[in-house]
């Protein structure tokens, strides 16, 4: 499969509002350029795009990027609804921090908790329905981009996951995590001095299940967290391949045990000291099985050169154009192991190990973490307010009170109802019929 990895966007308002004197312009019509090249006989199966999608979160900058992304996706040969996103320390509105001392009270209650005390004050505030909506309310306009990516975050569940199994091959499903650094983003100097922000257990729990291989993809790197140490050891335990973004330097780690991307913004400041825009095209390949398996990573580390303007390779340590390498994966069985097989002479007293109990998802997160759900939640959102309105009234997943809330509460609030409900199918069957109709 084909992974495409783009990060800070920075769709500015105004300027980015008029073609014609949008001085990023041209750099994404290089992109295009260098990309569909690249992918002229193997299509992009999943766009992941790593925050900063805004520049100062305006619903317009917002508006301005889904065309552009939706228009990435078709000419790479990817599927709308397999784009992917996470929110960057510019896609909170800072107004909204700034003027709001109840956003501004959440954040410092975490903020400044113990680091004993954090997580249990962050799951407090999150709990709490007024600090709850406080901690998200300067993300409404991202929330709005990214619900027909099924990217939503919530203080109910403040990251997303969503299952490929049907691209890796060799029995093993890509799970994706795409995790929320933006907490207590956009007061003081946070977004700015490594160690300031704070992402939480809760987030790194990527349950290290047989045959799924676990990609984390967010804003900010590890460094940026005040509980960096812990982030580290969660994601490079049990993410074998990990996006982020925000530092605009372009970078590829490998180790036997995971790969690690850093995506140079693709729109850095003009004035920054090194202006190189940049993006990750990633291959992967699951080789071999059982203890033998691995995944091969094939990556083009591509970025921006001035004289001539165009996209080039950054090469390896040793002058090559692809970083490749193999990761070891899994690192436990999957499979009940007689331990006769390795030691003929302990055949007639050997017992078959017993296999380990698994966490099971509840049936609403695994309906939500499907492909099909993510394609469901891309048609629903392709629907006119009204239609969409009427159909989850029709269904009763909401009623005549839910309709003061905010359009993305009401409609992401639903569909997880109608995963929980079992009404999944009953809502692709009423979207299909609408647009049959229309």
């Amino acid at each position: 499969m084909r992974l495409l990895h783009l990060s800070d966007i920075h769709f500015r308002e105004p300027e980015c509002l008029h073609p014609d004197t949008d001085v990023d312009k041209p750099t994404r019509t290089r992109l295009l350029a260098d990309v569909v090249g690249l992918c002229h006989e193997k299509h992009v199966d999943a766009v992941l795009v790593g925050g900063d999608i805004a520049f100062k979160a305006h619903p317009t900058e917002f508006a301005t990027a889904t065309p552009w992304l939706k228009d990435l996706a078709d000419r790479t040969g990817c599927r709308q609804d397999r784009i992917y996103v996470v929110p960057g320390n510019h896609d909170v509105d800072r107004a909204v921090c700034q003027n709001s001392r109840a956003v501004a009270n959440a954040q410092s209650a975490i903020a400044n908790a113990s680091r004993e005390k954090r997580e249990a004050e962050l799951r407090a505030q999150l709990r709490d329905t007024d600090a709850g909506t406080a901690l998200f309310k300067p993300l409404a306009a991202y929330n709005s981009f990214a619900s027909p990516f099924a990217g939503y975050v919530s203080p109910s569940k403040p990251f997303w996951t969503s299952n490929l199994d049907d691209v890796l091959g060799g029995g093993v499903t890509l799970r994706l995590h795409g995790l929320t650094s933006t907490l207590i983003s956009g007061l003081g100097n946070r977004d700015d001095a490594p160690g300031s922000l704070y992402l939480s257990p809760m987030q790194t729990v990527l349950d290290p299940e047989p045959d799924v291989l676990n990609l984390v993809m967010a804003h900010h790197p590890p460094q940026w967290f005040v509980d960096h140490e812990e982030v580290e050891d969660a994601v490079n335990d049990k993410a074998p391949l990990q996006f982020f973004g925000h530092a605009h330097r372009q970078r590829c780690t490998q180790t036997p045990s995971y790969v690690r991307f850093s995506a140079g913004s693709l729109h850095p400041d003009r004035n920054e000291r090194d202006y190189q825009p940049g993006y990750n095209l990633i291959d992967l390949e699951v080789i071999g099985a059982g203890r033998q398996r691995v995944v091969r990573v094939r990556a083009h580390v591509r970025q921006w050169q001035k004289y001539p303007e165009r996209f080039i390779a950054v090469q390896t340590p040793l002058g090559q154009d692809i970083w490749e390498s193999d990761i070891l994966f899994p690192s436990h069985a999957t499979r009940v192991v007689n331990p006769a097989e390795d030691h003929p002479v302990a055949a007639a007293t050997a017992a078959v190990a017993p296999v380990a109990p698994q966490p099971v998802a509840s049936p609403e997160e695994v309906a939500m973490s499907s492909p099909s759900t993510k394609d469901l939640v891309f048609r629903f959102f392709s629907l006119d307010d009204s239609q969409k309105r009427d159909l989850l009234l029709k269904l009763q997943l909401i009623t005549e009170n839910d309709l003061n809330l905010s359009d993305e509460d009401i409609y992401n609030s639903a569909l997880r109802l109608a995963a929980k409900r079992g009404q999944l199918e009953d809502l692709a069957s009423e979207i299909e019929l609408l647009k049959q109709q229309g």
